[in-house]
């Protein structure tokens, strides 16, 4: 009995250990296809991946060459771009139904902001995101090799040395650079059963509009400031446009 015993727990223990390469060596297939389903199902644009390389042992991972394309009807190629982000995740919670990240720090991406008073890109995208969500849209949550349903809970979500490159419509076509404070979000998806694809994208899209949304405005003040150097017609005319672009860009904080 003590024999058979052994056996049956030997072939159970490899049986794990099988389990956990299987998840280990396909995971990071398995997530960039992951992003590359759900991502434009949420945004309505299409989203890609360059890779994703997960050490699943120690807990860490790499993304690199993440591109959110623009919507329909602007210029820039792409909404938002990054090379590179470093991610720390807790390996045991890749068998269970949540998966903890413990760590997010997006490295240096490029933001587009293409429009004005009228609407804009990035506002375009919030717009997709909110919509499925009111329509009860649910696109599947991650799915691991084992077929099992996952959401997400993620710690600390950092974004730093973000650079946006803005295309103002209202003001002819004006483009500037502008560097974005870092952006830092905490505890998302804790002490619940997690986020579904769509709340974090949500949670992590409204943050970097806001962000880039207040740097726009504040550079659209300067804009102003530098219409002193224009005739007296023309001063007030430009001045007259920045705070209408101003005004315009302060009403999409609450979107």
């Amino acid at each position: 009995m003590r024999v058979a015993f052994r056996i049956v727990l030997i072939v159970v223990l490899v049986g794990i250990v099988a389990g956990v390469i299987v998840v280990a060596t396909s995971l990071d297939g398995i997530v960039k296809k992951s992003v590359e389903t759900f991502g434009p199902e949420i945004t309505k644009v299409s989203v890609n991946l360059e890779s994703v390389h997960i050490v699943l042992f120690t807990g860490s991972a790499k993304v690199t060459g993440l591109v959110v394309s623009n919507p329909e009807g602007y210029k820039m190629p792409q909404a938002i771009s990054v090379g590179l982000a470093e991610v720390g995740v807790n390996p045991f919670s890749i068998l269970s139904d949540k998966i903890v990240i413990r760590t997010v720090h997006v490295v240096s991406p490029e933001i587009n902001f293409e429009g004005g008073l009228g609407g804009n890109n990035l506002g375009k995208i919030m717009e997709n995101v909110n919509a499925f969500g009111k329509a009860g849209g649910k696109p599947s949550p991650i799915v691991t090799a084992n077929q099992t349903a996952k959401k997400i809970e993620v710690d600390d979500f950092l974004i730093t040395g973000a650079k946006v490159h803005v295309r103002l419509t209202d003001l002819g076509g004006r483009e500037m650079t502008l560097t974005l404070p870092e952006i830092h979000l905490t505890d998302l998806g804790k002490d619940t059963d997690g986020l579904t694809p769509a709340d974090l994208t949500k949670a992590v899209l409204k943050a970097i509009t806001t962000a880039t949304i207040k740097a726009v405005s504040a550079s659209a003040t300067d804009l102003g400031k530098g219409a002193e150097n224009l005739g007296k017609d023309a001063a007030s005319g430009a001045a007259g446009d920045v705070d209408k672009v101003k005004k315009g860009l302060g009403g999409l904080f609450g979107k």
